[in-house]
């Protein structure tokens, strides 16, 4: 599993998260809607801490510098 997934990626991804988090624990979002963007949520924290996105790999998608 080759990291595929850039710094940037990465913090927007964590940052995403955390704003979902304040809005649930705040009671601004609730009900389903709440259960789906939190799974979605920890999806982005996994990948975001594994530098890597199983999607990304059929769309071709690298958002990792090379390294020269």
């Amino acid at each position: 599993m080759k990291k595929n997934m850039g710094n940037i990626d990465r913090i927007i991804r964590i940052l995403v998260a955390v704003v979902v988090a304040i809005l649930y624990f705040t009671n601004v979002i609730s009900g389903t809607f709440a259960i789906i963007l939190f799974i979605i949520s920890a999806v982005f924290i996994l990948t975001a801490l594994m530098g890597f996105c199983p999607l990304y790999l059929p769309l071709g998608i690298k958002t990792i510098k090379k390294r020269s």
